[in-house]
């Protein structure tokens, strides 16, 4: 009795259950790429926003654009000139208690500080 190997499997049988399986291995192949590129990538800008919008809007200029609605809060876009941005992780961490002096105490967990982040150098004049 032979013991079976890998190949007998994917040339033996069916030719449309060989044509199925090596498009599935081919979609793999192809989604791999870009499923890596994604994971490697820090924080989406895109939830950064909504922490912001949710958090943050109803005192602060959110936008590249805007004057805050709090006038002791400060535009996010401009928050370079005071603070480097990606010092703000550790802050963001354990909860910022003083930003201004009406600011609420929050804390957000390690994939909202990187998006958040993310959102912050979005907005951040190119050096």
């Amino acid at each position: 009795m032979s013991v079976p190997r890998a190949a007998d499997f994917l040339f033996a049988g069916d030719i449309m259950l060989r044509r199925q399986f090596l498009l599935a291995f081919a979609l793999m192949l192809t989604a791999a790429p870009a499923l890596a590129q994604n994971a490697a990538q820090p924080g989406s800008i895109a939830a950064g926003q909504v922490i912001a919008e949710e958090r943050c809007a109803r005192c602060h200029a959110i936008a590249a654009t805007g004057d805050s609605p709090f006038p002791e809060a400060p535009p996010f876009r401009e928050l370079q000139k005071k603070y480097p941005i990606e010092q703000l992780a550790e802050a963001l961490a354990e909860g910022i208690a003083v930003g201004h002096p009406d600011m609420p105490e929050f804390v957000l967990q390690p994939a909202e500080i990187e998006d958040f982040i993310a959102f912050l150098n979005s907005l951040q004049p190119p050096r």
